[in-house]
C-alpha cells in the first residue's frame, strides 16, 4: 500500500493540490505531532545536495516545523525557511530556525539569493510553474533546486491489514490507499514539477535521485503518524477514532510492530549560469 507521507494528495472537488490551501495549511493545528511523527530524510540525500551546492545558503520552501531544515543545519549549511503557516513557523523558530511566513510564489526575497532551494514533501502544494520561476529568481548560478518526497510501502501483512481497516471505516477513501492510485498520484506530482522546472528555461534538465530504506513502527508510533497525514483532514473526528482503533488492533495482531519500506524520491535541477 505505497502512500506518500502526506497521504492521498488529490484534493476534493477535483482541484489541483496547490488550489487546496485549506489542506496544505491544516498541519499547523498539531505542529508538535507533525514534527514528532513525520520521518526525516535519508542522510545520503542531504549529503548529496550539500555536495552539489556552490555555497552554504539554503532556502527551505514550505519548511513546516523544520524537519529537513535541521538536517541541513546539522550539515553546516545556513538555512532560511519560508512557510505559509504561522503555527508551523513558530514551532520551527522554537527549534532554532529562521522562518518567514508567506506563500512562496508571492514571497519577497528582498534581493537575497541562495545556493540551494529545497522543498521536503511540500512542492505539490505550490503552483508548479510559479514556484519553479520563483526558485530560479532566488538561486545563484549553479545553485541547486531539490524537491523530494517519501513513498511508504508497509510490509505485505501490514498492507493487507491496513487496507481492510480503511475499507471498513472510510470506504470512500480506501481506493486512494491502493498502490496503483498512490503510484499514479506520485507520478503526476513529479511530472508537473518537472514541467514547471523546464518551463522556466532557467535550469538544466531535471534528474531523479532515489533512496530506499526501512523503519520499524510500533503501534503507538504508527497511530501518532496517521493523524499527521494529508488524508487526515478529510476524515471526520469520529471516523478517525474508529480508524485509529482499527489500525491499532491490526498492529497488535502483527505482534505490536511492523516494518515500513520507504523510497525517498528527489527531483533535482541546477540553475543555469547564464
Amino acid at each position: 500500500m505505497p502512500t506518500l507521507p502526506s497521504g492521498n494528495l488529490r484534493p476534493p472537488e477535483g482541484r489541483e493540490a496547490h488550489e487546496a490551501r485549506e489542506m496544505a495549511e491544516s498541519f499547523g493545528a498539531a505542529a508538535a505531532r507533525y514534527d514528532r511523527a513525520r520521518p526525516a530524510y535519508p542522510q545520503a540525500l542531504i549529503d548529496r545536495i550539500v555536495a552539489a551546492m556552490p555555497g552554504r545558503d539554503v532556502l527551505d520552501v514550505g519548511c513546516g516545523t523544520g524537519i529537513a531544515s535541521r538536517q541541513f543545519q546539522a550539515a553546516g549549511r545556513a538555512v532560511l525557511g519560508v512557510d505559509v503557516d504561522e503555527r508551523m513557523a513558530a514551532f520551527a523558530r522554537s527549534r532554532g530556525l529562521d522562518v518567514e511566513v508567506a506563500k512562496f510564489e508571492e514571497w519577497d526575497a528582498s534581493g537575497r539569493t541562495f545556493d540551494a532551494v529545497v522543498s521536503a514533501t511540500t512542492w505539490h502544494w505550490l503552483e508548479p510553474n510559479a514556484a519553479a520561476a520563483k526558485a530560479a529568481e532566488v538561486l545563484r548560478p549553479d545553485g541547486v533546486l531539490a524537491v523530494f518526497w517519501h513513498l511508504f510501502d508497509p510490509e505485505p501483512r501490514a498492507a493487507e491489514a491496513f487496507a481492510d481497516v480503511y475499507a471498513r471505516v472510510v470506504p470512500e477513501l480506501e481506493a486512494f490507499t491502493r498502490p496503483q492510485a498512490s503510484a499514479r498520484g506520485h507520478s503526476t506530482i513529479v511530472d508537473k514539477a518537472s514541467d514547471g522546472i523546464r518551463a522556466t528555461s532557467a535550469f538544466g534538465e531535471p534528474e531523479t535521485w532515489e533512496y530506499a530504506w526501512t523503519r520499524d513502527y510500533t503501534r503507538d508510533a504508527w497511530l501518532d503518524h496517521v493523524p499527521s497525514t494529508g488524508i487526515a483532514p478529510r476524515i471526520p473526528a469520529p471516523a478517525m477514532e474508529r480508524l485509529l482503533d482499527g489500525l491499532g488492533s491490526a498492529v497488535d495482531a502483527l505482534g505490536g510492530s511492523f516494518t515500513m519500506r520507504f523510497t525517498t524520491h528527489a527531483l533535482v535541477a541546477v540553475r543555469a549560469t547564464a
